[in-house]
């Protein structure tokens, strides 16, 4: 069998501006970066600003478990599915980030015979996106050092730096650093910190980001440090603006590829959704949504990370109103849940499967919860029997949803046909009814108040504690005005919990919140629960120590 590297190598791409003419774009509003990726022009924007948006359809996931559960996988394939059944689908996903694709993960282009090509360009330097995020990102960094070893004008508390450099590689020697040793020469030695670029609030504006303008606003709007007296320091009062938006303009443009089956598809925008808000760009959606019948986006980790984000944070932002959720699970992965070990998952365990099948049941509720149909995708394995699969089956009928048995993985869009379908009756279906999408909270209610909305609704706690510097934390936020504005809960994928141990539905438990970060730029705050780190390290045997490049440049290992 082939592996996904070797499928996707043995790919009969059409060049790019063949995929581009499919969608009606023009060769005037195309960057061609080689022959088989490009970047969209900002012209394209406003030539389709008076056409009317296709259907959103997120695809989103149960918690993620080592069986693995192919979310990636089944939104390619559903978009090649799509192309089977004759809609004109445009696929928006995120771009990969060099920590997983080095670390724990490998490539994350999809798999089998449902991936966005070209693999190895995706999942490395692709077309430089996140190199210049990180490089406006640590330019702020290098003018705010500047800006005090320079006289500090702005009398900057040098122990109340707010805003930290980043790199998109994991690496834990970073997650506290002293900087500028040696001498007067070299600054004010001070603790610092890197984030992991897809964790930093710049990848996070660029995602909301609705043109150049609103970069440059948002860039300017990000809370970089507190004065001695306790004044809040913006990156507009230190003047890197102007440089950063330099720095971002192309980076801003969404990227183009295709599927292994000659769909189209936009990869753009990769932040976290443990840690960040987990979306492709806005900028990217909204074209797809322009440009097809259809737009298939997808939301990071499971969907009380991923999904609520998209939900709370993007639609609002973006004012999008999303059409159906498929939620994409496996048999294996809610025999994980029931308490099945990996190395036992391939055989038939009925009492595991009806314990687990609660973690499927409370995803379902909660996509219920915005006013948004749900049709269940599981990806299915060849060791999956007759009597697991109908058990799901009747399960879903049960709860009133649709359920698909996928095999995009061994058979790309043809293993599709069924989900494809089921979707878009689900969404013909539901267009005509009166329930419509709404987010999970209002706004303009207080910090705390926000995350034991999500707390309670969404994981199923039974309250939050906030530790003493929390409180502090969300105090000073609100004091300084930004109190009216989403939250984004950084906290473990493996758990409706902030315990990753916790499986299946947790009962009896508290979210404990242990700090609060504003991203003003962004335009949300960050909520850190648990232990989850925003520069994580690489594990005892890295995905690195498989990848290699051959003398002729052909890479192998990315899966």
């Amino acid at each position: 069998m082939l592996s996904d590297i070797e499928i996707a190598q043995n790919a009969q791409m059409k060049r790019i501006t063949d995929i581009a003419s499919g969608l009606g774009i023009e060769e005037d509003h195309l960057e061609p970066y080689g022959h088989y990726k490009a970047k969209v022009s900002e012209k394209l924007y406003s030539k389709l600003k008076d056409k009317e948006n296709g259907k959103l359809i997120l695809v989103t996931a149960i918690n993620p478990t080592p069986a693995g559960e192919g979310k990636t996988t089944v939104s390619v394939g559903l978009a090649e599915a799509m192309g089977k059944i004759g809609k004109n689908a445009v696929l928006a996903l995120r771009e990969p980030s060099l920590g997983p694709v080095f670390g724990i993960k490998g490539g994350a282009a999809g798999g089998g015979y449902a991936q966005v090509v070209p693999m190895e360009d995706i999942n490395l330097h692709f077309t430089g996106d996140m190199h210049a995020i990180t490089a406006a990102n640590n330019l702020l960094c290098a003018m705010i050092d500047n800006h005090i070893h320079q006289g500090n004008a702005l009398q900057i508390d040098q122990r109340r730096i707010m805003f930290k450099r980043c790199l998109d590689m994991n690496d834990r020697a970073l997650r506290s650093t002293i900087v500028a040793l040696g001498g007067k020469a070299n600054g004010f030695p001070r603790e610092d910190s890197f984030n992991i670029t897809v964790a930093s609030e710049i990848m996070a504006i660029l995602c909301l980001a609705a043109d150049i303008a609103d970069l440059k606003e948002r860039i300017g709007n990000i809370l970089v440090a507190y004065t001695m007296s306790g004044e809040p320091v913006f990156a507009r009062q230190i003047g890197a603006c102007g440089a950063m938006t330099a720095l971002l303009k192309d980076a801003l443009k969404p990227n183009l590829v295709q599927t292994l089956e000659n769909n189209p598809a936009f990869i753009h925008g990769g932040p976290f959704a443990n840690i960040a808000h987990g979306c492709n760009s806005l900028r990217a959606t909204k074209l797809a949504l322009k440009l097809g019948d259809y737009c298939i986006t997808e939301a990071g980790f499971g969907s009380d990370l991923g999904a609520e984000k998209f939900f709370d944070i993007k639609c609002r932002f973006g004012e999008l109103t999303p059409a159906c959720v498929v939620l994409v699970a496996t048999i294996r992965a809610l025999k994980y849940n029931g308490g099945v070990q990996k190395s036992d998952l391939a055989k038939e365990n009925m009492w595991a499967l009806e314990k687990g099948i609660v973690n499927l049941k409370t995803h379902i509720e909660n996509m219920h919860k915005y006013h948004v149909p749900v049709v269940v995708a599981i990806n299915r394995f060849v060791t999956d029997t007759q009597d697991e699969i109908k058990f799901v089956e009747d399960f879903c009928s049960e709860m009133g949803v649709e359920v698909s048995m996928c095999e995009v993985f061994e058979k790309g869009g043809e293993g599709g046909r069924d989900l494809a379908e089921k979707v878009c009756e689900t969404i013909e279906l539901c267009s005509g009814s009166d329930s419509g999408f709404k987010p999970l909270y209002n706004t303009d209610i207080p910090i705390k108040q926000k995350v034991e909305i999500i707390a309670k609704e969404i994981y199923r706690a039974d309250g939050v504690t906030f530790t003493a510097q929390a409180e502090k934390a969300i105090k000073e936020i609100e004091s300084i005005g930004f109190w009216d504005i989403p939250v984004c809960i950084a906290k473990t994928q493996y758990s409706l919990s902030d315990n990753p141990s916790l499986l299946g539905k947790p009962k009896n438990f508290n979210i404990t919140v242990r700090d609060a970060k504003l991203s003003s730029g962004a335009g949300f705050v960050v909520i850190y629960t648990g232990d989850i780190l925003t520069m994580p390290g690489l594990p005892k045997d890295p995905a690195a120590l498989n990848i290699d490049c051959d003398n002729e440049g052909n890479i192998t290992g990315l899966f």
